[in-house]
């Protein structure tokens, strides 16, 4: 009984912040402004406007996971077979940026983008040409590795750290050569750790709405940009969450993924 009291804060705080916000979105995204059910909020995202935005977004949110992917597993194979002391330390440093506010981040890299920021203004003293960059969707994707990537290469190490020496060490024993080694035993036992990473980069830079908006100076437009702007701006509480609505079938199919390939759990255990 005094385990169950303790729940209570939980509980308490998942109804609020969870549940009761989820209510009000499938409420507003499935009625019109009088109150009447309708399906043509969630059937809006057909429009050209929005399902060019939705295209966008994937788009982009593709690209920034497969990048974060191809620089994180070599960079957790690295971190795997370098001794305690070290791991430690570089796994610090990885881990310490998450410490600063994400929009700062952000904005750090817009102060290092823009025509006459940091990076153009190093190159004008070299004599190089500049980079134009800021304001595109180049920009965008940048601003996404470098915030999620993090969110990649924790997964990823905390699966490889765990798969036995011996393991390893005995397909050496039979034969195997580096390549054959990591194609056969190394990739396929890390492979809940990449599902679970890709989960943790591309839902949070398919919904992303702050990084285009600094990055890409609202020239671009995400879903998550137009989701925003329908509830701050225009004021329509019911296009916004019918549009929400879609993209949270989105993630719902990547999170299903991630938990058939992650049946243990294991990828999240830091």
């Amino acid at each position: 009984m005094n385990r169950k009291l303790l729940s209570l804060p939980f509980i308490f705080w998942s109804a609020m912040f969870v549940i009761v916000p989820l209510c009000m979105v499938f409420y507003y995204g499935l009625t019109d402004k009088s109150g009447a059910f309708t399906f043509d909020n969630i059937l809006a995202i057909a429009t050209a406007e929005h399902s060019k935005a939705l295209w966008e977004a994937l788009k982009l949110s593709v690209i920034s996971t497969v990048i974060c992917l191809l620089l994180a597993y070599p960079l957790a194979m690295i971190l795997c077979n370098m001794n305690v002391n070290q791991n430690s330390f570089l796994v610090l440093i990885f881990i310490l940026p998450m410490w600063m506010n994400f929009l700062l981040r952000t904005l750090a890299w817009q102060t290092l983008l823009e025509k006459t920021g940091v990076i153009n203004s190093i190159l004008s003293v070299l004599h190089l040409p500049s980079l134009n960059i800021i304001n595109t969707p180049y920009a965008i994707v940048l601003g996404m590795v470098y915030n999620f990537l993090p969110f990649m290469v924790l997964p990823l190490y905390n699966v490889l750290v765990k798969i036995d020496k011996n393991v390893i060490n005995a397909a050496y024993d039979l034969g195997a050569n580096g390549i054959q080694t990591f194609l056969r035993i190394i990739f396929p036992l890390s492979l809940p750790g990449m599902f679970s990473g890709i989960t943790m980069v591309f839902v949070p830079a398919l919904t992303t709405f702050v990084i285009s908006k600094i990055l890409g100076g609202s020239k671009i437009l995400l879903i998550g940009n137009v989701i925003e702007q329908e509830f701050t701006q225009t004021g329509n509480w019911n296009l916004g969450s019918g549009l929400s609505i879609v993209l949270m079938l989105f993630i719902i199919f990547n999170m299903v993924i991630s938990v058939i390939t992650d049946k243990e759990g294991e990828a999240n255990t830091l």
